[in-house]
């Protein structure tokens, strides 16, 4: 068999295959033989159909149809072994198989090309002398006081209020209805779940729509009034975001928070410390080890980012698919995991969708593993099988109760001890400046704005009310 090898863009290896007459004829013969013997035709026993009968009933086209299927998957898969070429992923027919069937004659040698994606060649142009500038977070004490007090909040007692009317910081028990603003004399257009009845919410304005709080402020236990207010642009619900909508609100009952008092039993009460003191210590060991591995996050960051900037590669779209399968898979574990139908989320709409969203982070973390790889193979950094056997066993002892699947395991801490060593190697041979944190970019400000809760609808609103933090009860008690 004749091959001739050409390079094509992103990583693949353009075949052109020639079957030689003789293949081309024994391939025919053998796929009409095999007709033959499952075809049923009245009048011939089954094996014993004429090869003219057999011709018209199925049709020329579609027997040479057939026999160029098995010529073609046969000859690019013996191409692939003779040019002992790595290939990845399916190989392709570049050819027109309409084509192919109006050329092919048994008896008369086939030409067809096809391509196939192989590893992509990797160059990196500089990975020592590099400077960076990555962001330092620093321990901020104010966050242990901050913790404490919100779950010295949700710890509170709630005291009936009888006299005033309803100010910031109480809790209040409400009905409520929401309906879309509407112009001129259009009957109000009643919002999907945003209705509840005997709702308890803590008067806070940052933890609802604008202008919902606002209206409830002031209002008296037994007063129903419609409190206008606004959904934000970026509002999750495409139907409500940017609206204006009207809510009817009774303020049913009024209570006020009574704090309990910081000491030892409040600590006993929401952790596994003795002492007040205990507690805080450890949480100021918390956020201290935290606001490290931010820092150490930061760095590795800046490091890579700066280094995909020497990386040239071109990528094949097996990888890429592979890679976008793997995130697609990952986030389906993550959402089932949290109790989500997947199937009735993960349309075949949505799915197209999502592999179209996740290309350019896939292609990312494509390009950052293979230029971590090539700074491995050129600088030989490798794990030995008894770093993961230690960490394998240290991970294992932690979750002795839990369906671990080891082998993948020891892969996932292979993967991450190799990393590490990657990456301190990296430290090791470039200049990282740190600089603030918050200088480099608005990432901080914007991590709080997603931690905060936006409240209106049913479905956002009758959640237990809860400070916007997303630090609780069970992150006191893992400290």
């Amino acid at each position: 068999m004749k091959v001739t090898q050409e390079k094509l863009p992103a990583s693949q290896i353009g075949l052109s295959i020639e079957i030689p007459a003789e293949k081309s004829q024994q391939t025919y013969d053998q796929v009409i033989q095999k007709l033959t013997r499952t075809m049923n035709v009245p009048g011939f026993r089954k094996g014993k159909v004429p090869r003219q009968i057999l011709l018209q009933r199925l049709g020329a086209v579609q027997v040479k149809a057939a026999a160029l299927e098995e010529l073609i998957q046969t000859g690019i898969t013996e191409a692939i072994e003779q040019e002992a070429i790595q290939a990845i992923g399916q190989p392709q027919l570049r050819s027109s198989f309409e084509e192919l069937i109006a050329q092919y004659e048994p008896g008369k040698a086939l030409h067809f090309l096809a391509a196939v994606d192989v590893q992509p060649e990797v160059n990196l142009t500089q990975y020592t002398g590099l400077q960076v500038k990555a962001e330092e977070v620093k321990y901020k004490p104010e966050k242990v006081d901050q913790l404490i007090a919100e779950q010295q909040s949700e710890m509170a007692t709630l005291i009936p209020v009888e006299g005033r009317a309803a100010a910031l910081g109480d809790v209040a028990i409400v009905d409520f209805k929401g309906y879309l603003a509407q112009e001129g004399e259009e009957e109000p257009q009643a919002i999907a779940g945003a209705s509840a009845d005997d709702f308890q919410l803590e008067l806070q304005q940052e933890r609802f729509i604008p202008g919902f709080i606002d209206g409830i402020v002031g209002m008296q236990p037994g007063e129903t009034k419609e409190v206008a207010a606004q959904f934000p642009e970026d509002y999750p619900q495409p139907d409500v975001a940017g609206r204006a909508a009207v809510f009817t609100v009774t303020l049913k009952e009024l209570k006020e928070k009574e704090l309990p008092e910081l000491n030892d039993d409040f600590a006993q009460e929401v952790s596994e410390f003795q002492t007040l003191n205990e507690l805080r210590s450890s949480l100021e060991e918390r956020f201290r080890a935290e606001a490290e591995r931010q820092t150490k996050a930061n760095k590795e960051k800046a490091l890579i980012d700066e280094l995909v900037k020497h990386l040239e590669v071109d990528l094949p779209e097996t990888l890429i698919e592979k890679e976008v399968n793997a995130m697609l898979t990952q986030a389906a574990v993550q959402l089932s995991q949290q109790g989500i139908d997947v199937k009735k989320l993960f349309t075949q709409e949505s799915v197209a969708k999502l592999r179209e969203n996740s290309r350019p982070e896939a292609i990312e973390r494509l390009r950052s593993a293979l230029a971590l790889q090539e700074v491995a193979r050129r600088e030989s950094i490798t794990v030995e099988n008894s770093e993961v056997e230690a960490k394998a066993k240290e991970i294992l002892a932690q979750y002795s109760n839990e369906d671990i699947d080891v082998k993948r395991l020891r892969e996932v801490v292979e993967e991450d001890l190799l990393r590490e060593k990657i990456t301190r190697w990296l430290e090791e041979h470039n200049t990282i400046e740190l600089l603030p944190e918050g200088s480099l970019s608005a990432s901080e400000a914007e991590a709080s704005t997603e931690d905060e809760p936006v409240a209106a609808t049913t479905t956002d609103v009758a959640a237990s009310d809860r400070p916007a933090s997303t630090d609780s009860t069970e992150e006191i008690e893992a400290s």
